[in-house]
């Protein structure tokens, strides 16, 4: 089963690989296309064009030179041109009449034959200038033709023709091109690689995050990945390794406490069992006895129910029916009935419960009262179960501003300083013999929370636990 998510895995991978290689490659090889046809384009105009500009307007200038002559004087001049045409070698001049045949040539190779391209007879049909490019019909030659028309009184009489070989152009052309593709090519090639290793450096180690990851949720919970970057990767690596550990700790946790709650369920239901059955066997001979045993058994039932009552506190608060029904009340007036129902009970134990008023007659919120109560008799409840052996506890209640600051401390041994921050945790009991749940604090907090408030866990100064509650007032 390992083996297949594995390979389940790199097959992810490679595909986030693909993915990632395709659509980067394939904007660069798009921008790069562009940019060669762009390049292609301005050579295009640069060398074809642009020659066949200069040849146009040179035949233009060649034809306007012939406009007062006739066709007889056409011929004349035309001869007169070509024995002192000195361009000959680059580039060609030809004289054609109007049936396009040439009369004419600058190197006397093409005269009396007809080439009929068609600059020629555009030329003649349009009364302008006309170039074309391509091969030559006799010799297969690519070339650059340019005709312009020579007229008297509004009469074709002629044509005069420059041409030139492609060759050279062309040759230049295909270099340029051949020079920007290698180019493109260079950057594609670098961009590619580079991408590829870019892309390695962020899909393999993720692979690895992948197995491990993998390998904690098969249920080794507290594996570790070993952080190799400070980066982006670092940070997931960082996470899971916090979120592995806390799996870890949860397990942990939830373990103690199921063996925690299990002993706590037994030791109450142990004694009550105990005691019914010695009563109801006769085994107790005189009331005394009898009344001993119940008041152990209803002492036991009381904390048996306490503990049902914070599971299911606990399971509301976990599938979300912890709910509220809020109502104005006054702070300070329930803070002290649950002061006032403890005080006696403590006082039969041996506890000395002081109480520090504040001046204000109230300290009006908006909250629910049972919660409240259940908040402050819990909190009294753990005072005395870890603090008793100092044999009193104090609880203070004072305005801070918009703010009711409640304090419940006990003068016990206090916290060991590296168990604070867990306290509030689900299940904790951390080093405590005590007995009880774990889920108090948790409750507690749940409740004040929600009440918009904070709780405070901590030392005393001089020794002893405390707990702080503060909460908004309404003004």
């Amino acid at each position: 089963m390992a083996k297949t998510t594995r390979v389940q895995d790199q097959v992810k991978i490679r595909g986030i690989r693909r993915r990632w290689l395709l659509n980067s490659v394939a904007i660069v090889l798009l921008i790069l296309t562009l940019a060669v046809g762009a390049f292609a384009a301005m050579l295009v105009s640069y060398y074809y064009t642009g020659t066949a500009d200069d040849l146009m307007r040179k035949a233009t200038s060649s034809a306007n030179g012939f406009r007062m002559y006739t066709r007889s004087d056409y011929r004349a001049a035309a001869q007169q041109t070509v024995s002192s045409y000195e361009d000959k070698s680059s580039l060609e001049l030809q004289f054609l009449d109007t049936t396009g045949a040439v009369i004419l040539s600058g190197n006397d190779l093409t005269a009396g034959s007809t080439p009929g391209t068609p600059d020629i007879q555009q030329a003649m049909a349009e009364l302008s200038t006309k170039s074309w490019r391509g091969r030559d019909p006799s010799t297969g030659e690519r070339i650059l033709a340019a005709s312009s028309p020579v007229i008297y009184q509004g009469e074709v009489v002629g044509v005069i023709r420059y041409v030139t070989s492609l060759s050279e152009i062309d040759r230049q052309f295909t270099f340029s091109i051949t020079v920007i593709a290698a180019i493109a090519l260079g950057i594609f090639a670098m961009v590619y690689f580079s991408n590829l290793y870019f892309v390695r450096s962020i899909v393999e180690p993720l692979a690895g995050i992948t197995e491990i990851a993998q390998v904690i949720a098969d249920g080794s919970y507290g594996v570790q990945i070993e952080k190799k970057y400070d980066d982006e990767i670092g940070e997931l690596t960082d996470a899971i390794n916090d979120m592995s550990r806390k799996i870890r700790q949860a397990e942990k946790t939830q373990s103690e406490f199921i063996s925690s709650v299990s002993h706590e369920l037994r030791t109450p239901l142990t004694a009550i069992t105990g005691w019914a059955e010695t009563i109801q066997n006769g085994e107790c001979r005189s009331a005394g006895d009898i009344r001993k045993g119940m008041g152990i058994i209803v002492s036991e039932a009381k904390r048996l129910s306490n503990m049902v009552e914070e599971l299911l506190e606990f399971s509301r608060m976990e599938d979300g029916r912890f709910t509220l029904s809020v109502e104005p009340l006054d702070l300070k007036a329930e803070l002290e009935d649950a002061v006032y129902t403890y005080t006696e009970f403590f006082r039969k134990e041996g506890i000395v419960l002081e109480y520090f008023d504040c001046p204000e007659e109230m300290l009006p919120i908006s909250g629910d009262p049972e919660r409240l109560r259940q908040v402050f008799c819990n909190l009294l409840d753990n005072a005395a179960k870890h603090g008793g052996a100092g044999k009193k506890i104090d609880v203070s209640v004072e305005q801070s501003g918009d703010v009711a600051v409640i304090r419940i401390r006990d003068y016990g041994p206090g916290v060991p300083e590296e168990e604070l921050p867990f306290l509030k945790n689900k299940f904790y009991k951390g080093s405590s013999k005590a007995r009880g749940s774990g889920i108090g604090l948790a409750v507690c907090e749940e409740i004040v929370t929600r009440h918009e408030g904070y709780m405070d866990v901590s030392n005393a100064e001089g020794g002893g636990f405390q707990v702080t509650i503060r909460m908004p007032i309404e003004n």
